[in-house]
This record gives structure tokens, sequence and C-alpha cells, in this order.
């Protein structure tokens, strides 16, 4: 996404919060109707969740909360791209810069992804 700089690129704090901001602006430019104010209040959430998630687990109390609290970012951020997917469909005229926002949203997916499955396979910690 060109609103963030390569400065933040590897600052997944700043990241995620810039990734919100985006949205946020965004679908402020998105008529308001029945089907837009549903889809535009889940998105902001599922956003929004996503950086205050990540924060909890840089502040996590051990390591299996940190492994939990990275599994929930990934929830958000999928749940984020499954609200952008409609937003799309809802707004064909903007397709193209919420195709934008999907792929943030799946480069995210693969940090988090590669986090977890990196703190799960350690050896300090074993999950099933």
């Amino acid at each position: 996404m060109n609103q963030l700089s390569s400065n933040n690129k590897y600052d997944l704090e700043e990241r995620t919060a810039k990734f919100a901001e985006v949205i946020i602006d965004f679908v402020r430019t998105i008529k308001q109707d029945v089907v837009n104010r549903r889809i535009i209040d889940q998105i902001v959430g599922s956003a929004g969740s996503t950086g205050a998630n990540y924060c909890e687990a840089v502040e996590a109390e051990s390591k299996k909360d940190f492994v939990h609290k990275i599994g929930i970012v990934k929830k958000e951020v999928k749940e984020t791209m499954h609200w952008l997917r409609l937003l799309a469909r809802a707004n064909s005229e903007h397709a193209e810069e919420i195709r934008k926002f999907w792929k943030e949203a799946h480069e995210l997916l693969l940090i988090f992804s590669k986090i977890n499955r990196s703190s799960r396979e350690s050896g300090v910690l074993k999950i099933k």
C-alpha cells in the first residue's frame, strides 16, 4: 500500500495501525446504504482489531499467550479479507482500490502465519 512508508514495513504495530487508518479513510468515501453500512461496520472493526490484538500479543505474559494472541490476529486479518471481498462485490466501481487493501491484508496474514508457525515450532512451545 502506498500509504505505508518503507520505514514502517517491518514495524508491525505501525503497519497494522496504518492499515486500519487507510481502511477508515476509504470507507468514508463509500455511499451509505443498508448493505454498505453493515459491511463497513464489520470491516472497520476487524481491521482495527488486527492491530489491537497484535499490541496485546507483543505484551503477552507467556509464549503460550503470545501464540494464542497471534492466532487471534490471524483470524481478524482473515475476517477483514472476507469483508473486503464483500465490499468489492457491493461496490464494483471501487474494486481496484479494494483489491489493494486485500493484498495488504493478505501480506499481513502471511506475516502473522509465519510468526505463529515459527513460535509453535521453536521448541519452546508445542501446541497440537
